[in-house]
């Protein structure tokens, strides 16, 4: 669990780098409209949430760094009891201070009050424009007014700096306790995994073991899912972001999942390919360990001092060397990879980071060059190889295959720490467990 001196230490390292006499601003997100009267479920930006631990919307977070009468401000709606019976508890302005530790809380209406009072006289303003239009908008006012007071002595801010240069790049390197929670978050999401491999049989539909994963999940206290579910039974397994989930799971086929859960604003990412029927085919099976060798060769790619594309790159040879052994692809290894012939059948990166979003912010580059990898980082590492069903260019045992096995690896001082290795994803293994 992220404790409150967690949040607070994240702050204090942010204003750090932001120096005396800035201010940053953070706005949280927005309550968003599914159909009329009805909202999405709401979830917190996670910039906000990352400095705060507030949960509401409609509140927007300050800090200002080395001022006397308190460093973190945060405005927020105020309690209203009838609204609280319709939509739920609120802290105000008064658990904001007592729950969330802001050294002062206003209500959310007097910010045009107050706010452009402790714009005035700043250095710099670090936010991020361009993510919050409407705010964007108010911002610019305040600004607007504060040099239309020039004459009178007002002091408008003298330079904006994009936040998210600095927030982004410490939400990169996790802290024992973020590592701690999305360890939780990958046992969880393993475990639903293992239900769901449990539970197929032919003629279930792909949406049921949706509901078998998504029960699963909420079952140990994750709630939501990190991202859309995907559940692709045979071709439908060749679409990425195969979202549908509608089709019945057919006797010979593979079922791909690519499900992970959100626990405490963390999220796991993990994706299994298996027989719907408990037994690899022969082309299924000769596919899978192709992709399955990649993946593990990626994995000990995942170390400190290596760059980023390293895994992607062990991805890539992997594969293309098990598509010319199987005739997929026909060439030299080194030209095919030179001209990007995999690409037909491998066509995304093994990998993204991960933390509090499932695609998680940070540079993949640095000065134009991949970053090197250090500890506290976590990622994603999920080759795949997708053979198009209309694909008339392979013999048809291969057609309408797909196949991605993804885990979530930290990156530690004693090398890459698997988080989610509590599925199976060896052939032996998934069998195994199937047919028990």
């Amino acid at each position: 669990m992220i404790t409150p001196q967690e949040f607070a230490r994240r702050r204090r390292d942010l204003m750090a780098m932001m120096g005396k006499n800035s201010i940053a601003i953070l706005t949280a997100a927005p309550e968003r409209v599914r159909s009329r009267d009805t909202h999405y479920p709401f979830r917190q930006d996670s910039d906000f949430y990352y400095l705060s631990g507030f949960p509401e919307p409609e509140a927007v977070l300050v800090l200002l760094p080395k001022r006397p009468d308190g460093e973190f401000i945060l405005f927020c709606r105020e309690r209203d009891r009838a609204r609280e019976i319709w939509d739920g508890y609120r802290a105000g302005p008064e658990g904001a201070r007592e729950l969330y530790s802001a050294d002062d809380a206003f209500p959310i209406a007097d910010i045009d009050d107050i706010l452009p009072g402790l714009l005035e006289g700043r250095d710099r303003v670090y936010y991020a424009l361009g993510r919050n239009r409407a705010f964007d908008g108010r911002l610019l006012d305040w600004l607007d007014g504060i040099r239309a007071r020039a004459r009178a002595g007002a002091v408008p801010p003298e330079e904006f700096v994009d936040l998210d240069h600095l927030l982004h790049e410490m939400r990169l390197f996790k802290s024992a306790k973020e590592l701690g929670v999305m360890r939780k978050a990958g046992a969880i999401s393993a475990r639903a995994h293992c239900r769901a491999m449990r539970a197929a049989r032919p003629g279930l539909y792909e949406y049921q073991l949706q509901a078998e994963i998504e029960h699963a999940f909420a079952s140990e206290g994750a709630r939501h899912p990190a991202y859309g579910s995907i559940v692709g039974g045979g071709a439908n397994a060749c679409v990425l972001h195969y979202v549908e989930n509608s089709a019945p799971l057919q006797d010979g086929d593979l079922v791909l999942i690519d499900a992970g859960c959100e626990y405490q604003h963390y999220a796991a990412d993990i994706t299994r390919t298996f027989p719907v029927n408990g037994k690899f085919s022969a082309p299924q099976q000769a596919l899978y360990e192709v992709v399955l060798a990649a993946q593990l060769a990626a994995i000990a790619a995942v170390r400190a001092g290596n760059h980023w594309d390293e895994p992607h790159k062990a991805t890539v040879r992997v594969i293309t060397e098990g598509l010319v052994e199987l005739s997929l692809l026909k060439g030299k290894v080194e030209d095919l990879i030179a001209s990007n012939a995999y690409a037909q059948f491998y066509m995304h990166r093994a990998g993204h980071w991960l933390g509090m979003d499932v695609h998680d912010v940070g540079d993949y580059k640095v000065d134009n060059e991949w970053r090197l990898l250090e500890p506290g980082m976590v990622m994603t590492v999920e080759p795949g190889i997708y053979v198009a069903p209309d694909n008339r260019k392979v013999a048809k045992k291969w057609r309408g295959i797909g196949i991605r096995i993804e885990d979530d690896v930290a990156i530690t001082r004693k090398g890459p720490e698997v988080l989610t290795a509590g599925v199976p994803k060896t052939i032996a293994d998934i069998e195994h467990l199937m047919a028990s």
